[in-house]
């Protein structure tokens, strides 16, 4: 759930640096940044439950994606939020079902990335330095 959180902290922290008055060439960078630092968030963790817990691919892709969705849950909070304390938004309807599409949207290609990551770490020969 940690690792939800950073992405969260990521995504919103990125978004609010993004806003107006940045140029529209200055909110691509931002944007790009956070996609690059949620990538290396992903990446470490993927490292971390293979190479620290030893966790199986499976396992991995499953931690992997509840982490991200945590995260697209907690932004679609921020959003349905900030919706609320705005004059002019879309309809609330569509902020209730980002709540459970985000999620969704983003756990399904994350598990499937993980897993393909964790089993080819898993197939990789792993050597061990001699005492």
């Amino acid at each position: 759930m940690l690792v939800g959180v950073a992405y969260f902290v990521v995504g919103f922290g990125f978004a609010l640096i993004a806003t107006p008055p940045v140029s529209g060439r200055m909110w691509f960078a931002w944007r790009l940044a956070a996609w690059v630092a949620s990538a290396a968030m992903f990446a470490a963790h993927v490292g971390y439950e293979h190479f620290r817990l030893g966790s199986s691919p499976l396992a991995t892709a499953r931690h992997a994606a509840t982490a991200v969705a945590f995260g697209a849950f907690l932004l679609a909070v921020a959003a349905t939020v900030h919706a609320a304390t705005v004059a002019s938004h879309a309809p609330y309807r569509r902020f209730a079902l980002a709540l459970v599409v985000w999620p969704v949207v983003t756990a399904l290609p994350a598990f499937l990335v993980a897993l393909v990551l964790a089993a080819v770490l898993a197939r990789l020969p792993t050597k061990r330095l001699a005492d």
